[in-house]
């Protein structure tokens, strides 16, 4: 037999019909108006299920690798260049009278350095501190000179000397503004036209005395003090 539960709530009457054991509807609230005794209102009690909740995901991990080796370009060396407080290599040379061949084409290929005009037996200094690598005579450059910076990033290359000067030896460290040689027309120059060919390379990590990557020397003379 059906159970008949009463509750009182606010005043009014409420019959609860507990009808699952009778095999009838589902339970189901019956108000009373307290007035006239008469059902005023029959509600259905829904059953709300809440939604599942969302599963959360990880995020994406990034695919392990090495990472990547950076690149240095001529503008790194520039700026690292810059940084250098060098010497116009050249005795009685201003910075003001230095001209920018750098671009200059000669021959099957681009300049890529700085011719600086002198008189045959000018002096020749140490631009920058740092280790004389290299005494070179070659066909095209005559009598040559190759400095590596303290750090041994940057090569300075002093080309077409008429003669070294007194005890220069590979292997010796040098200062800015050590007498290496004298101005001259050695190699490939016009022999009326002796100069300074003056170059600076940007090592890779091989650091070889003869290869790197050139850079133009004319803006960091402008900065000099000579």
């Amino acid at each position: 037999m059906c159970r008949t539960e009463l509750l009182r709530r606010a005043g009014t009457l409420a019959f609860v019909l507990l009808a699952t054991a009778c095999g009838r509807e589902a339970p189901r609230t019956v108000v009373l108006d307290p007035t006239t005794g008469r059902e005023a209102v029959a509600v259905r009690v829904p059953v709300v299920v809440p939604p599942p909740a969302a599963v959360p995901t990880a995020p994406a991990l990034p695919q392990a690798g090495l990472a990547p080796t950076p690149q240095l370009s001529n503008g790194d060396g520039a700026a690292l260049l810059a940084a250098r407080r060098l010497l116009v290599p050249v005795e009685g040379i201003a910075p003001s009278a230095l001209h920018d061949n750098y671009n200059q084409v000669r021959g099957a290929g681009k300049h890529e350095a700085m011719d600086i005009m002198a008189a045959r037996g000018a002096r020749v200094f140490a631009v920058d501190d740092g280790k004389l690598v290299k005494l070179f005579k070659s066909v095209p450059g005559g009598l040559t000179v190759y400095q590596f910076d303290h750090a041994g990033q940057l090569a300075y290359y002093y080309a077409h000397l008429d003669r070294y000067a007194d005890g220069l030896t590979e292997g010796m460290a040098l200062k800015r503004g050590d007498l290496i040689g004298y101005v001259g027309s050695t190699g490939n120059a016009a022999p009326d036209a002796p100069h300074q060919h003056f170059a600076v390379v940007r090592h890779g990590p091989e650091r070889q005395w003869w290869k790197g990557d050139p850079i133009n020397p004319y803006p960091a003379l402008q900065g000099t003090d000579r």
